[in-house]
Order: structure tokens, then sequence, then C-alpha cells
């Protein structure tokens, strides 16, 4: 049975394996299809499916929208979209654009409150990142010794309502809806239930985004433990949503999410390719 991880993060976002990298532990992990869906970009999908082509995985190009939804941020995945469109492609560099601006602002929070870093600093530990966030700060106060790891970053500074938290630009789901099918691509909600994104992604917010065009639920992820994914299923099947699962790979930068931890259906797969290509309609 085909092995399909539809959610992964590289270099070009807060991953640790380049592109290519990526796609070849892919297939040393056994996989026959893998997305790379890092946040808000598209830059490395030339060198993954060239990767690719070398080790006999299929790979799909996606990317990790940031976006928001009665307030909170809502990530929704999006695939097989034309990555030349320019509707999408502006809106991708307006939020890149404000991470950029954000850094600055999270860096002068943190040296407000007695951990000074500078955005140099994170820039340093990014590298090639053309989508710079929270993940590449946590990892400056690491190499100053501020924190252990970049959960401990999160838990003590960076989250909602720590000191080091800022905001930032995100379309509502909707426009990102809206813009990914205009695009030609499949938008799917990441991780819905985990990151306190339930408590504005209930069944009867889902049928408001389902109307909206919504196209499927991560179901199966590592956020989810096995009640929020029968509930999850049921929603999905109860609003006609295709369901995937994933691992949400971000290399080192993640632990437990081990490329193919979790995995779609194979006809959940041939479902979403389906809605990619225009069969079946939304």
């Amino acid at each position: 049975m085909l092995r399909i991880d539809l959610h992964t993060h590289s270099t070009v976002s807060d991953g640790t394996d380049t592109p290519a990298e990526l796609v070849r532990a892919a297939a040393s992990a056994g996989l026959d299809v893998v997305a790379l869906t890092d946040h808000d970009s598209l830059e490395g999908w030339d060198d993954a499916h060239e990767a690719a082509a070398g080790c006999g995985v299929e790979f799909v190009g996606g990317v990790e929208i940031s976006t928001e939804h009665l307030g909170r941020g809502v990530h929704l995945l999006a695939y097989f979209v034309d990555r030349a469109d320019p509707a999408l492609g502006a809106e991708l560099d307006r939020i890149r654009a404000d991470r950029w601006g954000r850094l600055h602002r999270i860096t002068a929070a943190l040296t407000a409150a007695g951990y000074p870093v500078g955005a140099d600093e994170v820039t340093a530990v990014s590298g090639t990142a053309s989508s710079v966030g929270r993940p590449h700060v946590a990892d400056a106060m690491i190499a100053k010794g501020y924190v252990a790891d970049r959960e401990q970053a999160f838990t003590r500074f960076l989250s909602e309502g720590r000191v080091g938290y800022v905001p930032k630009y995100a379309p509502s789901t909707v426009t990102a809806l809206r813009l990914v099918h205009g695009a030609g691509g499949v938008g799917v909600l990441a991780h819905p239930w985990g990151r306190g994104s339930r408590r504005v992604l209930g069944a009867a917010s889902m049928a408001g985004l389902r109307a909206a065009g919504l196209d499927g639920i991560e179901v199966d992820h590592q956020n989810h433990d096995r009640i929020v994914r029968r509930d999850l299923r049921r929603i999905a099947e109860d609003l006609g949503l295709l369901v995937t699962g994933a691992s949400d790979y971000h290399g080192t930068g993640k632990t437990g999410h081990d490329l193919g931890v979790n995995t779609t259906a194979p006809e959940q797969w041939e479902r979403l390719r389906a809605l990619a290509m225009g069969v079946g309609g939304r």
C-alpha cells in the first residue's frame, strides 16, 4: 500500500533538512509520496522535485499558509497550486514581509524583558530560509543559553501571552481558500484541533469554511489524540471533506514527528488529486 506524507518542512522555513535532503530522507523512510509544505513559501519545490526524480519518490508541491479565523491563527495546507499565480504569490510575499517585521518586534520585546537577542543573531541561525519565524528566534535563544530547546522557548517566551509573542499579518482563512482555488489548488486545514485552533474550528465553523471552499481536514497528526481523530473524522464525513494524515516533519527542529508517523490513505490521496484536476467538484 502506498505510504503518503502530505505535511513536511525544510530549511526554506523552519525545518532543518534542505528540500533535497528531506526528499531523500522520505525515500529512506519508505514513503512513496511526500509533500513539501513550507510556511508561506514555495521556494523549495525545484530542489525537492529534482531529488525526487532521483530516488523514486513522488513529490507534491505544497505550502502551509498562515491565516486568521475568528481572531485565531489557523494554518491552511495548499496543494497543487500554480506557483506562477500572481494573486497567491503577492499574498505569500506580503505574509513573508510581515514575518521580517515581526522578527524585529519580537527581538525588541525579548531584549526589553532582559533577554537581549538581535535580529542579526536570528538570521545567523535561520540561514537561507525565506520564511523566518519564531522557531528561528528560539534557535537564537538556544545559542545564547536562554533555553534548552525550541519547546522551552515557546513555552516560556514565544507563545501567545508570553513576553516574546507578537502577532503577525495573516489573511482570513476564507480569503486564503479563495486564493488557493484561484491558483488551481486544494485547501486542507492543518492540525485544526491542535495549538489552540480548536476554539474557533468547531463543527459549525468548519461547515462555514466548507461553504467557502474548504476541501479537507488534516485528521491524523501528532497533536491529535485518538478521540480527537475520531471526532474530526465524523465532522469530515458529515461535511463531505477529504481526510489527510501527515508527520508535520521539521527534521531535528521538532521531536516526535518522524517522516511517515502519520500517513494519508491512498483513496483520500486519489480524491485530493481528483479535486486538483477539477474532477468531482467541490
